[in-house]
């Protein structure tokens, strides 16, 4: 499959932050996990806490940056494919019991790594 150059930027994105959340303590459970409704790009286990994680790309800081690109649309969309995935990873990584979670933010602006923990709750 041939991916366009923003889709091969994405990706480095991504593995700069698997590299980075894995030098942090974290252990990687999944990658550009699916469901109908989005896509997690991260999922990690932070000491028993499940966190997903939304990996964002800008060229720079302005216009309040990548991080500041997770509005409440994207969020919902988040948690709607967190609640989608999370049947799956409790029963591989949690013995099927369903562990605390977070969401998270990992922002790359211009080459410069921000992680926003617990960056917004999931509202039902």
């Amino acid at each position: 499959m041939a991916y366009s150059p923003a889709q091969r930027k994405g990706m480095r994105g991504e593995q700069a932050a698997s590299r980075f959340l894995s030098s942090q303590g974290l252990t990687i459970l999944g990658q550009n996990l699916r469901a109908r409704t989005g896509e997690i790009d991260l999922a990690a286990d932070d000491s028993g806490v499940l966190v997903f994680i939304e990996v964002r790309l800008r060229n720079s800081g302005a216009h309040g940056g990548a991080a500041a690109s997770v509005d409440a649309a994207k969020q919902g969309r988040l948690v709607r494919t967190a609640h989608a995935v999370l049947p799956l990873l409790a029963s591989r990584h949690y013995g099927g019991r369903t562990p605390p979670c977070r969401f998270d933010v990992i922002g790359l602006d211009g080459g410069t790594l921000t992680w926003i923990r617990d960056a917004f709750a999931a509202q039902s």
